[in-house]
């Protein structure tokens, strides 16, 4: 799908947090090389751990120890590390390059804005208190906050009630194919950010999103040529 008819008719677009609007690969990578340190292991670098950060406390475990959630001291370990990530939940995490920008260019639009995560809100609510880029979401919606996780559609579908937006005039923003998967099943239109935490063997043109970014510019270019009264608080499509 084109840019031009992706955002026909929009009243809101949702985003992934790890990997789509913010980098937080740094302090979930150190919280797992904390485990290994202790242990008396040798420190992984940051990018060791980058192509799992999406998928978190199951992701830096296995880059650090090998291990997958059947491990009987998965559980155990796993509190250790979410521990050490709350001691340093934005001590090196950053929002990617014109992503504060892109935000900016929805709310001149009219456009609300939102996030929808599989981060446990343990981590979500304190995180997005201390970045400032979030102090304007509509919504956020955590991995706790339904019963479900992505690729479940109910969060993206909670979202959407907790904006009073159809689900098909929202557009969902994520970087892992469950993002994809949770969008469509919710009816809403997909974009796959390529830029997040894929790996070496994911292709994100793949997961059958509406369209494909490589960049938060891709999206913020395309939303700056919208006229600035699109597409309107008031617009009778909202009904």
């Amino acid at each position: 799908m084109a840019l031009p008819d992706l955002f026909a008719g929009v009243d809101a677009v949702l985003f992934d947090l790890d990997g789509t609007l913010i980098d937080s690969a740094p302090d979930l990578g150190a919280a797992a090389d904390a485990m290994r340190l202790v242990r008396g292991l040798p420190s992984l670098p940051t990018e060791t751990y980058r192509p799992l950060a999406g998928a978190g406390a199951r992701g830096m475990l296995k880059v650090a120890f090998g291990m997958e959630p059947e491990h009987p001291d998965f559980l155990t370990l796993r509190e250790e590390f979410f521990c050490n990530y709350e001691q340093r939940l934005t001590a090196s995490t950053v929002v990617f390059d014109q992503v504060p920008e892109l935000i900016c260019a929805l709310v001149r639009r009219g456009l609300r804005w939102g996030v929808v995560t599989n981060k446990s809100k343990r981590f979500t609510e304190p995180l997005t208190r201390m970045m400032p880029l979030f102090s304007g979401a509509s919504t956020i919606i955590s991995g706790d906050t339904t019963a479900h996780f992505k690729p479940h559609p109910e969060p993206l579908l909670e979202a959407a009630r907790r904006m009073d937006v159809l689900p098909q005039r929202c557009i969902y923003v994520g970087d892992d194919e469950r993002d994809m998967v949770a969008g469509r099943a919710a009816g809403m239109r997909t974009v796959a950010a390529s830029y997040g935490y894929l790996g070496d063997t994911a292709d994100a043109r793949q997961w059958g999103a509406d369209t494909t970014i490589n960049s938060a510019l891709e999206l913020l270019q395309w939303i700056e040529s919208l006229p600035l009264n699109y597409p309107g608080r008031l617009s009778p499509a909202r009904k």
